[in-house]
């Protein structure tokens, strides 16, 4: 079961990473990437919240590296996903982990990327400036990790998130 865990989060994880220079959109000193939002739900739902939060740290330091990426990656997709994991993990409803994935990254996330935009990466911009598009960002994801595991549940696949399980 570990072995399809660590297969399945490498397999997220890479899938975050080569579609950080693709699927994203600028704005200001911050880039939207719905795709992440998408791989938060689908970590925290499929392989808990720790492998959640690891997941958006490895792709947000990938896409750093790699130069597609900024700064404030890691405080939105990491809150997010850990709210997600967490949520999910209580309640076992996809509903949750979705609710904590646009609370985490759109309110909280916003909110700690602030200093790192202050301070690290010398924005002027408000507390609140990235609430707005970091809840968009997080909106598209969002909705396309629930109807990718409604369309799943409904062709009646969840098995094999039975066995991660």
């Amino acid at each position: 079961m570990k072995n399809k865990k660590l297969t399945l989060s490498a397999f997220l994880i890479a899938l975050g990473t080569l579609t950080g220079h693709l699927v994203y959109i600028p704005i200001g000193v911050a880039k939207a990437f719905p795709v992440q939002h998408l791989i938060n739900i689908l970590s925290a739902v499929l392989l808990g919240p720790a492998y959640a939060v690891l997941n958006a740290f490895v792709i947000s330091l990938l896409r750093n590296m790699l130069g597609v990426g900024s700064l404030l990656a890691f405080p939105g997709s990491m809150i997010g996903a850990f709210l997600a994991g967490v949520l999910y993990k209580r309640f076992k409803h996809k509903l949750w982990a979705a609710a904590g994935e646009l609370f985490g990254t759109g309110i909280l996330g916003a909110a700690a990327a602030y200093p790192i935009a202050h301070f690290l990466m010398g924005s002027s911009t408000a507390l609140f400036f990235f609430v707005i598009p970091f809840s968009l960002s997080a909106a598209g994801g969002v909705l396309i990790a629930y109807l990718f595991l409604k369309a799943v549940e409904n062709a009646d696949n969840l098995n094999f998130i039975d066995e991660l399980n």
